[in-house]
């Protein structure tokens, strides 16, 4: 930078500090050491050594995540995409680390273990902040030509976001009201399908299972939950699975078709539910053949090759065993069957992504609070309503989340009332039940909020304030 400008350029040369995460927080639990105090250590020693180096950093430029009068930036624009519909809260699965008592994402898991510490780690069910990037899935894909990158890069970046087109189809279930929904590529060979599969956290697997296989189920999904989605999709190890006892019916024959759960379904892609057609898939074909399932064939090759069709086969070609599509090319059938299963309600044409919307909430300290009010539903109704700030902050749609069996309401603090700054204790040690430490502190959690400015104020109710991660 010093050179440029003796060159006669305009350099810019900042500093920051990315300060915030896991390490700091696991190293001043080690320590016993605040990590406000072992973070601005770092940064003071870090900034001593850079100077004596004799770099032309602009000093007064200097940033770092941890600071107030920096964060209170990031909150704003967190605020924007909650009021924009694009912030949400949910259950997912989530990488979950007993012995860190964090949730960590897939690159901070190797091999099973936490990349801090080397500890077991599972998957589980935990509430979290969620940023809906694929609203943008289109745009990231059609971006990508406007870029100067290598081929090989865009075409990673393509396979990453994972568009595909295909149908959602909707099976009937034997002895239970709600259908299973399974999103497909090849609606063609759905005449094909001989069994079901579900993700072993499939929302509806606990009603699929009978008395008799409980056990067996609840063991493997115990299992399931220690694998990495590496592992489980793997398609070099052995497919493994547990019938459920239950049945749905396909919608194009009525034809019975049993249900089981199977770790190499992914409840993060599609619907977490498939429909399995032995001949025409890889994976299928080792599981039918694995656990004695039919295998039906419904595509044959054009020219009657049957050498070069054998299963499993996943070429073109045309529609066999297949009713009166019989005889007709595949590819084409693909609409016409669409098309009936939408006269009929039970299915539609779709569009899949392989991208994920963002985890982003950890359930530690040591981060930045999330700027959101959680009411109840009366006084979510009369911010809805009140002439105010807040009416004109709120989504088109509430965020909701339920705890201890009560559905709250978020509510956005106004910029006004930025940074929602994390407040300083002793104890920040992990609560190990998946919520934040901050969830213990009452006088932080506790405000005054008055519902017409969205001020913390003293006459109003105390709300509960700040969930916190």
């Amino acid at each position: 930078s010093r050179y440029k400008t003796l060159k006669g350029f305009n350099v810019l040369h900042p500093m920051g500090w990315d300060a915030f995460g896991l390490p700091a927080e696991q190293y001043a639990i080690k320590t016993g050491t605040h990590p406000s105090e072992t973070t601005q250590a770092n940064v003071d020693n870090f900034r001593r050594q850079i100077k004596s180096i004799g770099f032309a950093i602009d000093w007064d430029r200097e940033i770092n995540t941890t600071d107030p009068h920096y964060y209170q930036w990031t909150q704003w624009i967190f605020l924007k995409l909650f009021q924009r519909g694009l912030a949400y809260v949910d259950k997912k699965p989530v990488w979950w680390c007993p012995n860190l008592r964090a949730v960590l994402a897939n690159e901070e898991v190797v091999d099973g273990k936490s990349e801090v510490g080397g500890h077991p780690v599972e998957r589980k069910n935990l509430r979290q902040v969620v940023l809906k990037i694929t609203a943008y899935a289109e745009k990231l894909l059609a971006g990508l030509d406007d870029l100067d990158w290598p081929d090989s890069t865009k075409r990673q970046q393509k396979a990453w976001i994972g568009r595909s087109e295909g149908a959602e189809v909707q099976f009937a279930i034997e002895g239970i009201e709600q259908k299973l929904v399974v999103y497909t590529t090849r609606p063609d060979t759905l005449f094909g399908a001989t069994y079901m599969v579900v993700a072993p956290e499939h929302p509806l697997l606990d009603q699929l299972v009978v008395s008799e296989k409980a056990s067996e189920v609840k063991a493997y999904v115990e299992a399931a939950a220690k694998k990495s989605d590496l592992d489980r999709t793997d398609l070099a190890k052995d497919k493994s699975g547990v019938f459920t006892g239950s049945y749905c019916l396909n919608p194009v024959n009525g034809e019975k078709i049993p249900v089981w759960v199977a770790d190499y379904v992914l409840i993060s892609y599609g619907t977490g539910a498939i429909m399995a057609v032995p001949a025409h898939d890889e994976r299928d074909f080792e599981f039918a053949e694995t656990y004695g399932i039919p295998i039906q064939r419904v595509i044959a090759r054009s020219d009657g090759d049957e050498e070069k069709a054998k299963l499993p086969y996943s070429g073109p070609g045309v529609m066999v065993n297949s009713g009166e599509y019989d005889g007709m090319d595949a590819d084409q059938c693909k609409s016409k069957i669409i098309s009936e299963l939408e006269t009929k309600g039970q299915g539609k044409g779709a569009v899949n992504y392989k991208l994920r919307d963002w985890i982003f909430s950890r359930q530690r300290y040591w981060g930045e609070p999330i700027p959101l009010v959680w009411v109840s539903l009366e006084d979510f109704e009369k911010a809805q309503v009140t002439e105010g700030i807040l009416r004109n902050l709120l989504p088109s749609e509430p965020v909701t989340s339920e705890k201890d069996g009560t559905v709250l309401y978020a509510l956005p603090l106004p910029s006004s009332e930025l940074p929602l700054k994390l407040p300083e204790v002793e104890n920040y040690q992990p609560a190990g039940t998946g919520e934040s430490p901050l969830a213990t502190i009452t006088d932080w959690l506790e405000i005054w909020f008055d519902l017409e400015s969205g001020k913390s104020i003293s006459r109003t109710e105390p709300k509960p304030a700040g969930e916190s991660w």
